[in-house]
């Protein structure tokens, strides 16, 4: 049985309307690069040991990074060894007021933490260790 008015065979429809999926990706896209801003990325992945109290930097500072291999990145860049004190010193000239904030990883050696610290001494530079906040 057939209850159209006509008996002409009815087509699919042959275009789709793509508006309402454009919204959504459009308001995820939004969403997801709001949200990615909020993100405080140093860029080079340390384990940094844990501490049970703690204060947080303002926003001028110096980052160094040490890894577990004794790799050093000054700002994100990676460093020989030699041209360490150069580097940060170089860092601290354009920006005089800044913190000195070690990330040393957590398997690094020692002297290679203190081989900064004695270079933003010399520089009399405030030095700060960054941690992890401890959670019980």
């Amino acid at each position: 049985m057939d209850f159209r008015k006509d008996s002409k065979k009815l087509e699919p429809l042959t275009m789709f309307s793509q508006s309402g999926l454009t919204d959504i990706i459009l308001l995820l896209l939004i969403f997801f690069l709001l949200t990615s801003s909020f993100v405080t990325n140093f860029g080079i992945r340390v384990d940094v040991p844990r501490a049970e109290a703690g204060t947080t930097t303002d926003t001028q500072h110096i980052s160094v990074a040490i890894t577990s291999e004794g790799t050093f990145f000054v700002q994100g860049n990676q460093v020989a060894r030699g041209n360490l004190s150069s580097h940060i010193r170089q860092e601290y000239q354009n920006n005089p007021q800044a913190t000195l904030v070690i990330r040393a990883d957590r398997d690094s050696k020692v002297d290679d933490a203190v081989r900064i610290m004695n270079i933003g001494q010399a520089l009399n530079m405030n030095i700060v260790m960054a941690t992890e906040r401890y959670t019980q």
